[in-house]
């Protein structure tokens, strides 16, 4: 699966960006600030990123001459407010491989995260497969022995994230900013009845165990 990772300083943008990528089949986290981005990069790979220019501290030119330095292949897709040809030079010169600037279209931030990832030779992984059950991102849709099982749009993408990062756990506040609105009203234990929903109807398979991380959140466990 292709990991995107959207840096910008406005959690509401970065919270819709994240989740239109993930309706299209992408792996997308979010990050406040560069130094935010680079503590997840050093951890976790990544295949394309997407940035804003004005944040506080390290603006986005900064993060591209630094990611540079030791990537030079990683796609930078900056999306920004200026509009002005000098910021537009100023970003290519330091590195950055596309520019698109705010508002934006996030259809067209689709179509152009797709360009990018056909020029650096990155195939769109849409599907989870874990022993007997499918996910097919396309489709937005869970087969467990070739049989559809119904799942919510948002129980789907709670299960697709969790079985594509097996092992790892995320917090219930990681997973209400990436598919929740910032302006929802619901609290984190929202998510405990979407994991309970999901275990409900994986009952009886034995491929995965959706496990409760105590006073943290969750993680899919293979079996």
């Amino acid at each position: 699966m292709v990991h995107i990772l959207v840096v910008d300083d406005d959690k509401t943008l970065t919270a819709s960006i994240c989740r239109f990528l993930q309706q299209n089949g992408y792996d997308a986290v979010g990050a406040m600030s560069a130094d935010e981005a680079m503590i997840y990069l050093s951890g976790q790979p990544c295949d394309l990123i997407i940035s804003d220019i004005m944040m506080p501290e390290m603006d986005g030119y900064e993060l591209t001459e630094l990611i540079r330095q030791y990537n030079k292949e990683i796609p930078i897709l900056f999306v920004t407010a200026r509009d002005d040809f000098p910021s537009k030079q100023r970003g290519f010169l330091a590195g950055i491989d596309d520019y698109m600037v705010k508002p934006i279209d996030l259809n067209e931030l689709v179509l152009r995260v797709q360009a990018l990832l056909r020029r650096a030779k990155i195939v769109s992984c849409k599907k989870v497969v874990v022993g007997s059950v499918e996910l097919d991102a396309e489709e937005h849709t869970a087969y467990w022995n070739g049989e559809e099982v119904p799942l919510t749009v948002r129980e789907f993408e709670l299960l697709f994230k969790l079985l594509s990062y097996p092992k790892k756990t995320f917090t219930r506040t990681q997973l209400m900013d990436e598919f929740w609105d910032a302006e929802t009203d619901s609290g984190t234990r929202t998510v405990d009845v979407y994991m309970t929903r999901i275990r409900n109807k994986f009952s009886g398979c034995t491929d995965f165990e959706i496990v409760t991380v105590h006073g943290l959140g969750y993680k899919a466990v293979i079996q």
